[in-house]
């Protein structure tokens, strides 16, 4: 089987890494818009295959994908539905991170005219938080609320924002911006980036924020008589306070600006000081996630709770975020090339939460790898 890992960034050189290292028999290829990270990243991994793939090119993507059996994409938001796109067009597996504006579900059709599978979004949010919601609802005869809090944040808060990037800054950014669709009262609602925000006391964190952002994705679709559903994501105090400053000066605009003859977009240029200023890699991080869902079972109310509080790996020198993003994905991916997972189209990661065994395959690879889910 040839696997191309399309990103090596932060998250799709832990996804590469895990994958190579957990199936022998692939051989798996890795690419980027930068050779030279995709150079490093192929020799850090013992040497496997590299290419340039320019993720802005739609003939590069659709050029990449060719002669592969399974694509795991993790690029920046901007540009995974093209590449989720090009594809489906290849007639290629795909496991994607990426976390586009775009409905992923509009691909199902092509995808299972195709024969192929697509599981978008699947990360730790949206993605194992979907998977979570899935396995609640199988439990469940109806859903009636599901609610989701989580955060990638530093052990401590780190000035001068009481965070550090450990992921895309672009994403980051991204989320900070896009209008989140969440449901009240049984209807679909966009309400802005940054709204909703509320104090809670997490567990073994202590004192956080929260505001909506837009994660629900698929599960807007495949649960639509909850209630009430949404989620918000987690910040230490103050935070989104200096964010919205950021924002109404302008800083993450996407408008060109001319400075000194050169043409600037504010919103690439703040990522880029972002990731200079709070690229921390000597500072841990946490991820901070927890899943409530409750419904109807067997004319009872009934709910479950999910709970995850994952470190940074000292050993190892990995994120806390790129351990449940990275390592979910490569476990789904996984299960997809052994083929464990049949159905063809686009297969929201809720669907695999609803299947017992899929389900605990994943909720196992995670154990082992140290990421630990407690439910009640």
């Amino acid at each position: 089987m040839k696997v191309l890992v399309l990103g090596c960034g932060q998250i799709g050189s832990v996804i590469g890494s895990d994958f190579a290292r957990s199936v022998n028999e692939a051989d798996v290829v890795v690419a980027d818009k930068n050779p030279e990270r995709a150079r490093a990243v192929a020799s850090k991994m013992g040497g496997v295959d590299w290419i340039r793939v320019d993720s802005e090119s739609r003939e590069s993507l659709s050029g990449a994908f060719k002669g592969f059996d399974l694509a795991i994409v993790a690029l920046p938001g901007d540009f995974g539905y093209m590449a989720l796109k090009s594809g489906v067009e290849a007639g290629v597996d795909i496991v994607d991170t990426s976390f586009s504006p775009e409905n992923p579900l509009s691909l199902s059709d092509e995808a299972t005219k195709k024969g192929i599978t697509i599981i978008p979004d699947c990360g730790v949010a949206p993605g194992l938080s979907n998977m979570l919601v899935g396995h609640a609802a199988s439990k469940l005869d109806t859903v009636d609320n599901a609610h989701i809090l989580v955060g990638g944040i530093p052990e401590k808060p780190v000035p001068p924002l009481g965070y550090t990037v450990t992921w895309s800054a672009e994403g980051l950014i991204d989320e900070y911006i896009r209008g989140a669709f969440i449901v009240e009262n049984g209807r679909i609602v966009e309400v802005p980036a940054l709204s909703g925000l509320e104090k809670i006391d997490f567990p073994g964190v202590g004192k956080l924020e929260a505001f909506y952002t837009d994660g629900l994705r698929t599960l807007l679709h495949t649960f639509p008589k909850v209630r009430s559903m949404y989620e918000k994501t987690l910040r230490y105090p103050g935070h989104i306070q200096k964010i919205k400053l950021l924002k109404e000066l302008g800083f993450f605009g996407d408008e060109p600006l001319e400075v000194e003859g050169a043409s600037v977009h504010p919103r690439i240029a703040t990522a880029r000081i972002l990731e200079r200023s709070l690229r921390k890699p000597d500072v841990g991080d946490i991820l901070a996630m927890m899943v409530e869902v409750d419904g109807i079972r067997q004319g009872e109310k009934a709910g479950f709770k999910y709970h995850i509080l994952d470190r940074f790996d000292k050993t190892g020198k990995v994120t806390a975020m790129a351990r449940t993003t990275a390592y979910t994905a490569s476990i789904v991916a996984q299960s997809l090339a052994k083929g464990h997972i049949s159905e063809k189209g686009v297969v929201p990661p809720e669907k695999l939460g609803m299947e017992e065994s899929l389900f605990n395959r994943v909720i196992s690879g995670l154990n082992t790898r140290g990421v630990r889910v407690s439910a009640t």
